[in-house]
């Protein structure tokens, strides 16, 4: 059955006319009754009973019409609600982002993709870097925000800026008036680490080893929210990329360039295949929205 055929047959079984039919549908009787014959002959039998004065259902066709009014109806709810997905009336979407990047840069940039496309609904998955890739590859997620992967595979990559790494210090210590720290000086203090597989410690540790410094240790934390306030308690101190500064700060600590070496790494969006309009729509939100933080500069 295809839908021009179903249209055709409830558009004579309601007026019982063929010309009242052609009207409706603006067709002319030949196609018509061409639709009506290719109709029957896929179900194998007659529908219509038409005379030269009347047209009545058969039993069968008696017995298609409800069918068919719930077919065509939802035939086309399922094309509005397509027509308003691409044209971002009505939508759904899941992104994925790393917790430094969800809980500092995120929010401004839903809001201003709020206030485009207010019917589109956005479900966030705050989840550590690795997680934000597994669930872009498993196609959870649409689009979703980390420091650039070592190796893409099949995802696409696109950086927003270039984040580098801050020192985080008690805003009541000593190397809270410095300007600006090395590391040498900083890891005469406690550390205070994220705890793997934090893609943020791998970073530390990996940059680091390659200029033959240790990262020692003093305490470990998943939480950035915890880190920060650790070090504000004054239990040592931390590093973290630079769009945490405000988040950082607001917890008491005091953030400060960190250099001897400089670490930094690209973020940006990381993408499966082809994205619906809604991702399409987000991912140029992000793209004009996403100022680098404080520290930070363009990719």
């Amino acid at each position: 059955m295809t839908v021009k055929q179903l249209r055709a047959f409830l558009a004579v079984a309601q007026t019982l006319s063929f010309t009242q039919a052609c009207e409706r549908l603006h067709l002319s009787q030949p196609a018509l009754s061409l639709a009506i014959k290719g109709l029957e002959e896929t179900l194998g039998g007659r529908l219509l009973i038409r005379s030269t004065r009347s047209v009545r259902l058969t039993p069968e066709g008696e017995s298609l019409v409800p069918l068919a009014k719930r077919l065509l109806a939802e035939w086309d709810n399922t094309e509005e609600l397509l027509r308003q997905r691409f044209t971002l009336q009505l939508g759904r979407l899941a992104v994925a982002a790393m917790p430094s990047f969800a809980s500092n840069l995120l929010p401004p940039a839903l809001m201003a993709f709020r206030r485009r496309h207010p019917r589109v609904n956005v479900t966030v998955h705050d989840v550590i870097n690795e997680q934000v890739i597994d669930m872009v590859r498993n196609r959870q997620v649409e689009l979703g925000i980390v420091f650039e992967p070592e190796a893409t595979g099949s995802l696409g990559f696109t950086p927003l800026f270039i984040d580098r790494f801050v020192a985080v210090v008690p805003s009541d210590s000593l190397l809270a008036g410095h300007e600006r720290l090395d590391w040498a000086t900083l890891l005469t203090h406690d550390f205070i680490a994220l705890q793997r597989p934090s893609m943020v410690r791998r970073l530390l540790e990996q940059q680091l080893r390659r200029r033959g410094i240790t990262l020692p240790c003093a305490f470990e934390s998943h939480q950035l929210a915890t880190v920060g306030r650790m070090v504000a308690s004054g239990l040592g101190v931390s590093a973290v990329p630079s769009l945490c500064r405000r988040q950082m700060e607001a917890l008491g600590a005091r953030c400060l360039p960190l250099e001897e070496p400089v670490i930094e790494r690209a973020v940006g969006m990381i993408t499966h295949g082809e994205l619906s309009a809604a991702a399409l729509a987000l991912r140029q939100v992000l793209v004009e929205t996403i100022a680098p933080p404080v520290g930070s500069r363009p990719a």
